[in-house]
């Protein structure tokens, strides 16, 4: 490709100004995809919300706590059968715009989106030994109350099939992400989830009407219609997809036929492929990320194993909704945040370190300071969200769990420990981040030692879990205490490896210009926030005689708080507004 020069000559483009372009489109893409699942997220929970609060009518407590423990199995089964893949996936490099032989590249993108395909098959045979062994062991073990729940064997045998159903999907989903095409996301997780919420509101309410006791059976009901709506969206776009580029999604042997440029043929005769099916690069960074991914999630769901074994159903169901709706910000927010700049930064810096790197193998440090500059504008957005949920949140929350969930489950303790949530609502955000980062640019020693560091933490955060809810008897609010604990040692183990990542590779990393412009606002106005509320009788955490009053008053405060960290910080959201728009306009 050329372009006219002034002078009636041609300049051809260099793999330089191609990488460039190629940047500045991942990087739009990232944008993109990231705005797009924010909005898929909002639009889902608030479905989601709506029919929880529906289906609050038909639950106690306890039935609420026997379904939160299904979804653990669920969640679980998915996440050990395809986070290390998903992952390792993203890290596997794409044929950049370097071939100028569109065949050849062509050729070359079908070789890849085939072995992202054919990786992501192991995650359904992982599934089935999972959902079969954990089913078990759940069924094997569960105290005597929960086995009580009407239909339990029925519901965990449900479950079981619809994460299978689920992971059947996984081929479809990776290859999609892979190319960063995120709009069937959107419409695969709206639509599924619709059909959760319907099915889930529909079978308790028939269940009502019949006077018949389902237990937990709804929810599984659910979760299967669920996968099902997952699967066929997903196959709908994937198998376009394939069409198109000319791969299949069902498991291909990579070979001549398909990678018919000569680098793909070089790279196969040299037995990059083990069987001939499954790029070995990835399959090992693969397994070298699965102990990484059983330490970190028993930390994600480390709260939920603690309060099973260490208390009843009951306080189960208490925390859980208070979890519920605490969490209800990261996932609008963070998750599709965190999700699309482990993507961004794992196709930033994979590639400027393949395109250009220096004798010493560091990366060219103008992709470096790029990824420092947008971490850091992403870090700081998040301090700056996390002082509004800080100030704010500890009381409103209650208030809103009030209106929303009723009396009685605010009376059980939940508005409170919701409020002390908020506190612990920074760290999750932060933590996020700054690990999309790590495990976007680690190495599989460096990765292996964060596993390591995980595991000490996991420890600290299991003894911390059980000194708060049986030594000091703190409840579920003990439990975000402990979280918290654990969430700070992650973000300092983190920040040093950041730190180190960037001093390597010849940039400063100042964690100082995160901290907000003018901390006298902050404090002045922290100060007469607080002052003003607890004037009034608003307290943290609070039962309200009259609560729509209470709240009403929250909101009108908040506004000018609100109105003056962004006067504070006006330069740095005019900067993110323009880079933004700029990016939007490049892509």
């Amino acid at each position: 490709m050329a372009d006219d020069a002034p002078g009636g000559e041609t300049v051809s483009s260099t793999p330089t100004d191609r990488r460039e372009t190629t940047e500045k489109n991942k990087t739009g893409s990232a944008v993109r995809g990231a705005s797009l699942l924010i909005i898929l997220q909002i639009a889902s929970r608030a479905i989601t919300f709506v029919a929880n609060q529906l289906l609050l009518r038909f639950l106690t407590a306890q039935l609420l706590g026997v379904s939160t423990l299904l979804e653990v199995y669920y969640l679980s089964v998915l996440f050990f059968a395809r986070e290390s893949l998903r992952v390792a996936v993203q890290r596997q490099g794409t044929s950049d715009e370097e071939d100028d032989d569109s065949k050849g590249k062509r050729a070359a993108d079908a070789t890849a989106s085939q072995s992202v395909v054919n990786i992501a098959h192991l995650s359904l045979v992982l599934g089935l030994t999972l959902s079969l062994g954990l089913g078990w062991a759940y069924l094997r073990y569960v105290d005597a109350a929960t086995a009580s729940t009407p239909y339990l064997d029925t519901a965990i045998r449900i479950y079981g099939v619809a994460a299978l159903v689920e992971l059947l999907s996984e081929p479809a989903f990776v290859v999609l992400q892979y190319r960063l095409r995120f709009g069937p996301r959107a419409a695969a997780e709206s639509i599924a989830t619709f059909l959760r919420c319907l099915v889930t509101f529909g079978a308790a309410n028939w269940g009502w009407k019949q006077s018949l006791d389902l237990g937990v059976l709804p929810f599984a009901l659910g979760q299967l219609a669920y996968g099902a709506g997952l699967l066929a969206v997903y196959m709908w776009y994937g198998t376009g997809l394939a069409r198109s580029e000319g791969f299949s999604l069902f498991p291909r042997r990579i070979d001549h036929d398909i990678a018919s440029n000569k680098a793909k043929k070089e790279s196969t005769r040299n037995g990059n492929y083990a069987y001939g099916y499954f790029y070995k690069p990835t399959l090992q960074l693969a397994n070298s990320l699965v102990s990484q991914s059983v330490v970190k999630h028993i930390l994600t769901q480390g709260d939920t194993f603690l309060v099973s074994i260490l208390s009843d159903p009951q306080s189960q169901g208490v925390y859980a909704l208070a979890n519920n709706y605490g969490s209800l910000l990261a996932r609008l927010v963070f998750q599709p945040i965190e999700e699309s700049s482990r993507n961004y930064f794992s196709k930033l810096l994979s590639s400027s370190s393949a395109g250009g790197e220096t004798k010493d193998g560091t990366i060219v440090q103008t992709q470096a300071r790029k990824a420092r500059d947008d971490l850091q504008a992403l870090l700081k957005f998040y301090v700056l969200l996390s002082v509004v949920v800080v100030s704010i949140g500890p009381y409103a929350a209650p208030l809103l769990v009030q209106i929303v969930a009723g009396p009685r489950w605010s009376g059980s303790g939940a508005g409170a420990v919701l409020a002390r949530y908020c506190l612990y609502i920074p760290l999750l955000a932060v933590n996020g981040v700054a690990e999309a980062f790590v495990s976007s640019v680690a190495t599989k020693s460096e990765v292996h030692r964060q596993s390591l560091w995980m595991g000490l933490f996991s420890v600290a955060f299991a003894i911390a879990g059980f000194v708060s809810l049986r030594v000091l008897d703190l409840g579920a609010a003990g439990l975000v205490y402990a979280n918290a604990i654990n969430m700070l040692c992650r973000i300092i183990w983190s920040g040093i490896f950041i730190s180190q990542y960037f001093r390597r590779n010849g940039v400063e990393f100042g964690w100082s210009g995160l901290m907000p412009n003018g901390t006298a606002f902050y404090v002045v106005g922290i100060a007469t926030l607080r002052g003003i509320l607890s004037r009034v009788g608003i307290f943290v955490g609070n039962i309200s005689s009259h609560v729509f009053k209470d709240l009403v008053i929250v909101g009108a405060l908040a506004v000018p708080y609100v109105g003056l960290i962004a006067y504070a910080e006006r330069r740095y959201l005019m900067d993110c507004y323009r880079s933004l728009r700029g990016r939007h306009s490049a892509s």
